[in-house]
């Protein structure tokens, strides 16, 4: 009897000292994307990205078990807050990849400095402020942002589409700003023209735009518009309807996959829209193909090609990856070394090379691009010029750029 409690003892002793080896040998990875509300379309498609780079690495780095731990917001800063203190605090994930949409990525930043021993990789939020003013050091974001994905567009359809006044939709949120911003920005400056009384902003999930329809002026070159997922399925499906004929201007997630890629009559409305944002579905390029390819064996039932929202979700988990084996998966010190790691990570994505700006956010080149039918009747954004290596501030001095001041509903004034 005396053996066999001996025996037992040192069984539990050995078990009580392997276990937080053991432990060790996993590591807890949490991914946040909107899977409800108006954005849920986009949020499946961003965590199809995060298993793409978890499977290119077998679910493995730096010698240790990727577990992925997923969390669900409806793209409301606060049901992102809810989600990631969950993920942090209750499931203890050490590494965490998102917000998806702008305001929740602010939100995530500020909530990231109170957690200094967890490492946060954006998803694919764009707001510009999420790391231009007051940056968080454990916050670090290897997809590009909102104005960045404008880059070259206003000079495009001013010089060569001949517009020379446009009305604004947008969504009324930090995002949408940050596009408008980038968009109208150099369109202004050339001398193109955005009245006030003709920017419309709407509410995240709103149904019924047939008010606003009825308010855009008749006596504009065009509209930009800068909605997602279904806010911008619904106003196309109902701009055509009523017999809307004015040119469109694309912003990045209303010419995306996730509204290209959805059923209805938005075909002929979008066709020839000029856009630019991080990804291009006809880009030349092995890097690219390769990636659409990956996409399309992994997920037959996804998009005719990779969302941005894929794309951005694939980067950012991916520059984790790299770094976890980078310090071997040892995060002992509270991460210290692997945000180490990710702030010197430069590598190829499927387009092109990232690499991070002092204030952890990515350089990285942007695509000009215009909706045409493909051969197969898929809608898809033909690349018309890559823009290299498009950093924040647009090409200028940060002391300069933050003199244009935050992104809002009336920056720039086109004055």
């Amino acid at each position: 009897m005396f053996g066999f409690v001996k025996k037992t003892l040192a069984v539990t002793a050995i078990m009580s000292l392997a276990g937080p080896a053991m432990a060790q040998e996993t590591i807890k990875m949490g991914s946040l994307a909107t899977l409800e509300g108006a954005f849920t379309v986009l949020g499946e498609d961003g965590m199809r990205g995060v298993r793409m780079a978890l499977e290119e690495f077998g679910y493995m780095a730096g010698g240790k078990k990727i577990e992925l731990i997923t969390g669900s917001s409806d793209a409301s800063p606060d049901s992102a807050i809810r989600a990631t203190r969950k993920l942090v605090e209750q499931d203890g994930v050490k590494v965490l990849i998102g917000p998806l949409s702008g305001s929740e990525g602010l939100a995530v930043k500020d909530y990231s400095k109170t957690q200094p021993k967890v490492t946060f990789l954006n998803g694919s939020s764009a707001a510009q402020d999420t790391t231009l003013r007051s940056p968080s050091e454990n916050f670090f974001r290897f997809s590009t942002e909102g104005a960045q994905w404008m880059a070259g567009l206003g000079e495009y359809v001013y010089k060569t589409k001949g517009y020379r006044s446009v009305a604004v939709l947008a969504e009324d949120y930090s995002f949408p700003y940050t596009q408008v911003f980038g968009f109208l920005e150099p369109f202004c400056r050339l001398g193109g023209k955005a009245p006030q009384d003709a920017r419309f902003w709407v509410p995240i999930g709103n149904k019924d735009y047939s008010s606003v329809i009825a308010a855009l002026p008749d006596d504009v070159d065009a509209i930009y518009v800068a909605l997602g997922g279904a806010d911008a399925v619904n106003f196309l499906t109902q701009y055509e309807q009523s017999g809307g004929d004015l040119p469109l201007i694309g912003g990045s997630i209303t010419v995306d996959q996730t509204v290209l890629g959805s059923k209805g009559k938005t075909r002929r409305s979008v066709i020839g829209t000029p856009s630019a944002g991080p990804v291009s579905d006809t880009w030349d390029d092995a890097r690219w193909s390769n990636f659409v390819a990956a996409y399309k064996k992994q997920f037959p039932k996804g998009f005719p090609s990779p969302s941005l929202f894929a794309h951005s979700y694939y980067v950012n988990t991916k520059a984790a990856l790299l770094a976890l084996d980078k310090v071997k998966g040892d995060l002992s010190d509270g991460g210290n070394k692997f945000r180490a790691a990710l702030s010197s990570l430069e590598f190829e994505t499927p387009t092109g090379m990232v690499k991070l700006d002092e204030r952890r956010q990515a350089i990285a080149d942007i695509f000009l691009t215009e909706v045409i039918e493909g051969p197969d009747g898929n809608l898809m954004n033909k690349t018309i010029k890559v823009i290299p290596q498009v950093n924040q501030t647009l090409g200028v001095s940060y002391e300069k750029f933050l003199k244009y001041g935050k992104v809002g509903r009336e920056n720039p004034s086109c004055s």
